[in-house]
């Protein structure tokens, strides 16, 4: 088992992955530093094995499918992820593994947003993507994660071997945010600085595509883990449309005491079923959420247990 466990997931970092390497093993002697290569098309691989990091490959594309497997693959005592753009400085990493080995914290967030991001990115989409994921994020899971988008966290032992990785790709950071202040997780800021990609590093993140998925996944966790506010809204959608055309038929049945436009009052009727299933779904699947989240405080337990025994063997 590691004591610090560095990851590094590259797609295409031949330009910088050897700095990458060099400064963590620097910033964090007894740290063991983990190249993934997912699939690149350059020397990635055989220069962060030239540097001294352990390097591993993940076929399947990704960078959710490359974290996925690391998470599976390695034990230690505290996760640091970096991404091999060398966008993020080693010398904050001492700070942010402290605060899982010592603070306890379940993840440690390395801040961009509350630094020079916006100065340094050259990307003003990026910029107000970031800002409209955080806004986002914040008010509709009720907590304050200074940055969501940040591919620099630090991780404890529980957090990595309880998380189920869902997406694929960039939207990665979004769903280990979510989850962690859905489970109730001790989430840290540490705020950091932020450097462009270097002459010669291209980005790998579209700002167009990559956004909208990183929005949807927002909402479809949303779904999972708020369904009675997800269904409750589409509930009241639905009865304010039906009484909105119910109304008008109501007014003229009572000055008339006849139903002229029965076609309108069916559907009326129809969509305020919708809006009761809707309403009670949403009940139901809070139910079932509220069970989910008690058997994760067992699985909380279960990795808290095989953490003692795997330090015990060392």
């Amino acid at each position: 088992m590691d004591r610090i466990a560095v990851l590094v997931p590259c797609y295409n970092e031949a330009a910088t992955v050897e700095k990458v390497v060099r400064d963590f093993q620097s910033a964090c002697p007894e740290a063991t530093v983990y190249v993934y290569d997912n699939n690149s098309s350059d020397d990635t691989a055989a220069i962060a094995a030239r540097a001294g990091a352990v390097v591993r490959r993940e076929r399947q594309q990704g960078k959710g499918n490359v974290i996925r497997r690391m998470f599976a693959d390695i034990d230690a005592e505290c996760y640091l992820i970096v991404d091999g753009d060398d966008t993020y400085p080693a010398e904050a990493a001492r700070e942010l593994v402290d605060r899982v080995l010592i603070g306890r914290a379940d993840m440690v967030v390395g801040d961009r947003l509350s630094s020079t991001y916006f100065e340094e990115n050259k990307r003003p989409f990026h910029n107000l993507g970031n800002s409209v994921v955080r806004s986002s994020i914040n008010f509709l899971f009720k907590n304050d994660i200074k940055d969501i988008m940040t591919g620099y966290r630090a991780f404890s032992y529980r957090f990595v071997k309880t998380f189920p990785v869902m997406s694929k790709g960039f939207e990665i950071e979004t769903e280990m945010s979510i989850h962690a202040v859905d489970k109730n997780l001790l989430i840290e800021n540490v705020v950091i600085d932020y450097r462009d990609r270097p002459e010669g590093s291209v980005s790998k993140l579209d700002t167009y595509s990559d956004g909208f998925k990183v929005l949807r996944t927002i909402l479809r966790l949303f779904r999972y883990y708020h369904p009675s506010a997800y269904f409750g809204l589409i509930a009241l959608a639905l009865m304010l449309v039906s009484l909105a055309f119910l109304i008008p038929v109501l007014i003229e049945y009572g000055r008339t005491g006849l139903v002229e436009r029965f076609p309108t009052l069916i559907v009326c009727g129809f969509v305020m079923i919708a809006s009761l299933l809707s309403f009670f779904a949403g009940q139901i699947l809070k139910t079932i959420n509220q069970k989910n989240r008690q058997d994760f405080e067992m699985d909380l337990i279960r990795a808290t247990d095989a953490y003692k025994r795997l330090k015990g063997l060392q």
